[in-house]
């Protein structure tokens, strides 16, 4: 079953993301997202694709979506990076404030250079506070996940060589719009070298 593209043109994402504006240099414009998407791609710039793609997703997809490019991309995960991915993939399975927060309390001590830390940190903020302390509730912006997620999916491109950058980029834009689309496989599976472009 197709998903509906939940932004029809780039231009929809970037006024429902102001902050967009400020992650990636490429300009607005009034054309279908996935088009735009794909073009950011191919850029001169194609990082761009990648925040772009983040925002283009839903909350929940973002999250799917950078669980997956890191299992795909760090194809060797340390026990460490095995159960921020776990938490992240429990709050996918149940979307409750239980499986949030213990998104958030691993996540939130966990080695910020890590991508797997950066997908659970998607989950985490995906809503209620954006902490665990005693101190009171900090309502999670509502960009905050796809930002996660976009770093995640960014430092996951990076532990590659620089050489595979743009084709993991296109692999991981591809994988974004499988999800967008409702084309995505259920199981995702590592990758130990870049589609051909």
């Amino acid at each position: 079953m197709r998903k509906r593209i939940r932004f029809t043109t780039a231009l929809d994402v970037f006024e429902a993301f102001e902050t967009l504006r400020g992650d990636i240099g490429a300009e607005p414009a009034d054309e279908p997202s996935i088009a735009y998407l794909k073009a950011l791609a191919v850029s001169a710039t194609p990082e761009d694709a990648i925040g772009f793609c983040a925002h283009l997703l839903s909350r929940r997809d973002a999250v799917l979506w950078g669980a997956r490019c890191v299992t795909r991309l760090c194809a060797r995960l340390s026990a460490e990076e095995a159960k921020l991915i776990e938490a992240a993939e429990d709050w996918l399975r149940h979307q409750d404030e239980t499986s949030r927060r213990a998104a958030l309390a691993l996540a939130g001590g966990a080695d910020r250079r890590l991508a797997a830390t950066w997908a659970a940190l998607a989950a985490a903020w995906s809503g209620g506070s954006m902490t665990n302390d005693g101190f009171g509730p900090v309502p999670c912006p509502p960009y905050l996940t796809h930002k996660a997620a976009n770093a995640a999916v960014l430092l996951a491109i990076a532990t590659r060589g620089v050489k595979a950058r743009r084709n993991l980029v296109g692999d991981c834009v591809d994988w974004g719009i499988e999800i967008a689309t409702g084309e995505a496989p259920e199981v995702a599976r590592p990758i130990d070298e870049p589609s051909g472009r």
